[in-house]
């Protein structure tokens, strides 16, 4: 009876060994593409609720800007999103809007911002 228990002892013992060695593997060589799949990250929804819960989470004790979620003392002063691609032209009385860059020489997106605003262009 003694050996019989030894050699189940035995048995067992390589089978969880063997066991941890195949899942080591798994791992390192891509198995188990049920643990691959809940590592791919979710895509934000279609939807504006993550953006929107985002502007509800964030602190600011001024002025929330809604494009970038800078937290500003006036609404003119919020930032462009991409300011390296996008001119920020105060248009007067508190209002701003980013202007795409398009490849122009610096100041070149707000003197035609202008001169359509003077009815030039």
């Amino acid at each position: 009876m003694e050996i019989l228990h030894l050699v189940l002892i035995v048995f067992n013992l390589f089978a969880v060994q063997s066991n941890a060695q195949f899942g080591f593997f798994d791992q390192m060589f891509g198995g188990g593409g049920h643990q691959q799949q809940q590592q791919q990250q979710q895509n934000v929804r279609s939807d504006s609720s993550w953006y929107q819960s985002q502007y509800e989470g964030a602190h600011c004790s001024n002025y929330l800007c809604p494009g970038t979620l800078s937290c500003v003392h006036f609404p003119h002063h919020c930032p462009c999103a991409w300011d390296a691609v996008e001119d920020k032209v105060e248009l007067g009385e508190g209002i701003a809007v980013c202007a795409s860059k398009g490849g122009y020489k610096d100041g070149e997106t707000i003197r035609k911002i202008e001169l359509a605003r003077k009815g030039v262009l």
